[in-house]
Formats: structure tokens, C-alpha cells, sequence
């Protein structure tokens, strides 16, 4: 039986066969960049949600919303095991009851009823004080009602002369409350985050007075116009101070969704707090201190806007540094250069407060040269490995590793003068008050009243720091001899 030939190609099948397979290696290949596209997208979406106060700047309030890892808890040194022990540490400022040599007040007390053989222990002789117990305690306070009479008199020349009436006292015929009672109000409200309405019931529990919310709320105006003068000066002295601390951070304020906000700036000193409502824009950052100032080195997060006056000297915060380290170790699980550039930086701060201690201008050379040889060849060993890529966005802490290496002066300063902090921890200290603020009220509904709260805010932490008691500090703005914080002598 013969065998016929093959048949021979059909060409239009064949052409219509590579045109599928063509298509098909074309969706293959759209397919496969989808799929690295979305596994780098996915990755990044896991970073971003794996971050926590820990190895970001976010805050710790924030670690324990819904999808966030809180950070690994540190581990704490067993008792007797060496490390740091229980209870006071050695140097810190104890506290406690002392005795006091001149009590306010002495209380005798005497036996009373009968001796084992019938006798009135009311007619015994005294032998003396046996043993002496004191216990501080404060009275039940009850607001009192005084009245002023202004008199007058008349001179031998026939002109009369009216008493002056206290301060507060408000118009003849009327009745005011005191300046104790509003440097409660304000006391509470601005220092103590209370609530107006809830301000207005504790005044009443404590004293019996019933002060209206509505004076309640009025206090933090008259309050904020009465230490403006006491803020105009501590801007300019922090505007001629030689280290400012600087941070910002979000809060609700104002009318309107849930989602608006605005950022309260803060520029402080040990000393020195002045705040700004406003935004992170140029126009805010221009509306605050950092135009005015010349020489002045700034203890500052990496945000950009404080890059842009010319008149600045910049520390970047080691804290915010290290936390930014410690989610490329997470990022970066087997590379050594964030734990190396991380213990020279701690190293580096380290020395820096040893030799603060030892009264030191500045970290020994000896001993910040090794340091800093491992911070300079940890950059180098990182760039090595995260490698720059040709569009805009970059492998996840190659920004991190630039500005380690290009602003190397900017991270270090701190080691050469040691007036210079290496966090800006004051800043987030002095802040912090905001977000307790936040969590208490939700939001403030007007931009003017929280500008009139942080005005006060500035003056009575300023006044802390100074170790003023802050309601007197009140009370003496409120009755117009506000406190002035001291001007020091030019260097």
C-alpha cells in the first residue's frame, strides 16, 4: 500500500498559529510584569503597615490601631542580675514626706477615760509629748463672697478721694468672681486639658461656686490676651537662643469632616516653649520663627521646610534616625550596615552625655573617631547594597542612606558641641500635651480659641520650666503683672 506525502503547511494557518503565540507570549510577559509590580506593591504595603512607633515617627498612640504591630517590647533585666536595678536610680532627685520643723498647725491630744484603778485620766499629770505624727492634708475649700467698699474722703483743700478698687473687681454695683478662682479655670482648661463643661462642674464640687461654661470659656481669652506680652518675649529670646529644638505634628481643629486638620509647630529651648498653629506649608514655617533667626542650630526631624532659611544651622534628630534604622534592619533582615550605622550613632550619643557629665565642650577625640569611622563605612556598605534605580522611585532607604552620607555634618554636630542635643526630645515632650488634648475632646471647633489655648500653653510652660508655679503664674497675668521669663546676659 503506498503512503501518501504529508500534506504540505497550510500558510494562512500557520500565520494565524504565531500570531497566537505571539499574543500569548505578549500577555505573558504583561502578566509577569503585573505580577513583579504587584509583589513590589505588596511588599511596600507590608512595610508601610508593619510600621509602629518603633521604627517610624509615628506616635505610640498610634501602634495600637487596627492591622498595626506594636514594637517588640524591650526585655527587662531580671532582679539581682546585674543591669538596671529596681527602684530609684543612683543620682536621681528622690522624693518623699520630710518632717517638717514648723508645721502650720500643732494639735494636742490627751488621754481620756478611766486608769485601771478608777481615776479620771482628765485630772492626771501631764509628763509631756511622748511621740509626734504629722500629716499634710489641704482644708475643704468653700468660696467666699467679699465685699469691697471703696470709701472716700475729703482733703482740708475740698477735692475727694475714692479708695482704688482690686483688681478684677469689675463695675460699682456688680459682682465678679475672683482671680483665684478664674486662675482655676484656666489652670485646669490649658494646663490639665479639661474639658469647659466638665471644668465648670469641678470648680463647683471643689468650691461651691457655679461658674457658667460660657464664663468657664471666656476665660481662655482673657487669659491669652493677658500673656501676650510674656510670649512676644519668649519668641524673641528663642529667636536669639543658640539651640532650638523644633517639631510639628497633626490635630483636629476647626469645623468640618473628621479628616481635616492642621499642625501645631513648636520651637523650645530647656527653658523655652512658643507654639504656632497653622499647616506644614512655606507660608506657615515663614509665619513662625525660623526667618528671624541668624547662627541658631535647629534640633529637627528631616522634613524639608526647615532646609529652606538661609539662617539655620541643622541637627537632624538621632531619634528619628535610629527609628528610621531600625525599619531598614526589618526591611533589610540580612544586612548588617543598619545595625552598624545604629550603635555608632547610640555610641556616639553615648559619649556625648559622658562627657556632657564630666563637663566636656565636646566628645574626646579617641573616642569619637572610632565611631565615626563605623558610621562613615556602614553608609558606604549600605549604598553598596541598596543601589540607586533609574526612575523616580527608589529601593526603601536609599533616601536614608544619602543623607547619612551627604549631610554627615548635620547628623554629627552634636559630637563637637555638646550645647547641641542629639534629639529633638524637648520638642516632642513640649507637643505632647496636643495629642493629650486630642484624645480627651476629639477636636478642637475653633482655630482661634486653640490658638488662644497654645498662647497660654506657650506662657505656663515656659513658666514650669523656670520652676514658677504655674497658677500663680496665672493669676498674676490674669490681674495684669504677668510673669516675664528672665533676659540673660549677652554672651
Amino acid at each position: 500500500m503506498a503512503v501518501l506525502p504529508p500534506a504540505a503547511p497550510d500558510c494562512a494557518s500557520c500565520a494565524a498559529r504565531d500570531a497566537v503565540i505571539a499574543e500569548q507570549a505578549a500577555a505573558i510577559g504583561e502578566l509577569r510584569a503585573d505580577v513583579v509590580a504587584l509583589a513590589a506593591e505588596v511588599r511596600d504595603l507590608r512595610r508601610r503597615l508593619g510600621r509602629n512607633s518603633g521604627n517610624s515617627s509615628m506616635a505610640p498612640s498610634a501602634d495600637d490601631l487596627p492591622g498595626r504591630t506594636p514594637p517588640e517590647p524591650k526585655p527587662k533585666p531580671r532582679r539581682g542580675k546585674g543591669g538596671r536595678m529596681p527602684g530609684g536610680q543612683p543620682g536621681a532627685p528622690g522624693s518623699h514626706l520630710a518632717w517638717s520643723d514648723e508645721p502650720d498647725d500643732m494639735v494636742p491630744h490627751f488621754p481620756d477615760g478611766t486608769c485601771a484603778c478608777g481615776a479620771d485620766l482628765a485630772a492626771a499629770a501631764d509628763l509631756g509629748v511622748a511621740v509626734s505624727h504629722q500629716q499634710v492634708d489641704i482644708p475643704l475649700a468653700a468660696a467666699r463672697v467679699t465685699q469691697h467698699d471703696l470709701h472716700e474722703v475729703a482733703c482740708g483743700c475740698g477735692r475727694r478721694h475714692r479708695a482704688a478698687a482690686p483688681a478684677g473687681t469689675g463695675a460699682p454695683g456688680t459682682v465678679t468672681y475672683g482671680m483665684n478662682l478664674q486662675a482655676w479655670c484656666v489652670y485646669l482648661m490649658a494646663a490639665h486639658a479639661i474639658p469647659v463643661h466638665r471644668c465648670a462642674e469641678l470648680i463647683e464640687s471643689l468650691t461651691g461656686a457655679k461658674p457658667s461654661p460660657g464664663f468657664v470659656h471666656s476665660m481662655i481669652r482673657r487669659a491669652a490676651a493677658a500673656v501676650r506680652e510674656a510670649n512676644r518675649l519668649i519668641r524673641c529670646l528663642i529667636i536669639l537662643a543658640h539651640v532650638v529644638c523644633a517639631d510639628e505634628t497633626p490635630i483636629r481643629v476647626g469645623p468640618g469632616p473628621k479628616s481635616r486638620k492642621r499642625y501645631l509647630l513648636v520651637a523650645c529651648t530647656h527653658l523655652l516653649t512658643c507654639y504656632f498653629l497653622g499647616d506644614r506649608s512655606m507660608k506657615t514655617f515663614g509665619a513662625f520663627v525660623f526667618p528671624d533667626m541668624d547662627g541658631v542650630v535647629v534640633v529637627h526631624d528631616r522634613y524639608q521646610n526647615y532646609d529652606k532659611f538661609p539662617g539655620v544651622i541643622h541637627q537632624l534628630c538621632c531619634q528619628h534616625l535610629l527609628r528610621d534604622l531600625a525599619d531598614a534592619a526589618e526591611t533589610y533582615p540580612g544586612a548588617h550596615w543598619p545595625v552598624q550605622i545604629r550603635e555608632a550613632l547610640q555610641g556616639l550619643i553615648h559619649a556625648a552625655s559622658t562627657a556632657r557629665a564630666q563637663g566636656l565642650p565636646a566628645i574626646p577625640g579617641d573616642v569619637a573617631a572610632p565611631l565615626v569611622h563605623a558610621f562613615k563605612h556602614g553608609v558606604i556598605l549600605g549604598l553598596g547594597q541598596v543601589k540607586r534605580t533609574g526612575g523616580r522611585k527608589q529601593q526603601p532607604c536609599r533616601d536614608l542612606l544619602e543623607c547619612l552620607r551627604d549631610r554627615q555634618d548635620d547628623v554629627l554636630r552634636f559630637t563637637t558641641d555638646l550645647r547641641i542635643p542629639p534629639t529633638s526630645n524637648q520638642a516632642e515632650r513640649d507637643v505632647r500635651p496636643a495629642k493629650t488634648q486630642q484624645k480627651i475632646s476629639g477636636r478642637l471647633r475653633s482655630e482661634q480659641v486653640t490658638r488662644n489655648r497654645y498662647a497660654i500653653r506657650g506662657y505656663i510652660s515656659t513658666a514650669a520650666k523656670h520652676g514658677e508655679n504655674v497658677l500663680t503664674a496665672i493669676r498674676g497675668a490674669l490681674a495684669g503683672n504677668p510673669w516675664m521669663p528672665p533676659v540673660p546676659d549677652p554672651p
